[in-house]
């Protein structure tokens, strides 16, 4: 139950009320589900992992993506990260103060600014994702691994289509 009422609760009261619009609800389906899905999976991973090391869900991301690529760009970690320029300021400022990133200014563009993470940050990282991924895991077992495979597939395929319109 994600809320007072099931999904399926839902559906049908959102179908009764509805019923007299031209509207499909099969994509209103999907569309709700993906929100409610992303929500429970982020809550419960702040809730779980994240509140032991003390990070938010954004702060996560912006660790998770500096370690992927770094070094990266401000404005790359936060077109990566999906939020705006202004909440990535405000995360890298706590995330500094906790020497686990530093900023520095681009070498060939003083402009830019390069997000690196310091030994702390990578140390926090190596310790912190594979818990992380356990519980990926975990919100996943009740799939087989194809479906874990399709589901991929079939977000991959709604994100690639949402991006290809903002193009």
């Amino acid at each position: 139950m994600a809320g007072h009422h099931t999904i399926t609760e839902t559906e049908r009261q959102v179908e009764q009320k509805l019923g007299g619009l031209p509207i499909d609800f099969t994509a209103t389906a999907a569309v709700n589900n993906i929100f409610r899905g992303a929500t429970a999976v982020r809550n419960h991973l702040e809730r779980t992992v994240l509140r032991a090391s003390g990070l938010s869900w954004t702060a996560f991301v912006v660790m998770w993506v500096v370690w992927v690529w770094e070094p990266i760009e401000t404005r790359v970690i936060a077109s990566e990260g999906g939020f705006s320029k202004a909440t990535l300021t405000g995360v890298l400022t706590t995330l500094e103060a906790r020497n686990f990133v530093t900023r520095e200014k681009s070498a060939t563009d003083g402009r830019l600014v390069l997000v690196r993470l310091t030994d702390s940050g990578r140390e926090l990282m190596e310790h912190l994702f594979p818990k992380f991924n356990a519980m990926e895991v975990e919100i996943v077992s009740g799939l087989t691994e194809d479906e874990t495979r399709t589901l991929a597939t079939l977000l991959r395929k709604v994100t690639q289509q949402l991006e290809d319109y903002e193009a």
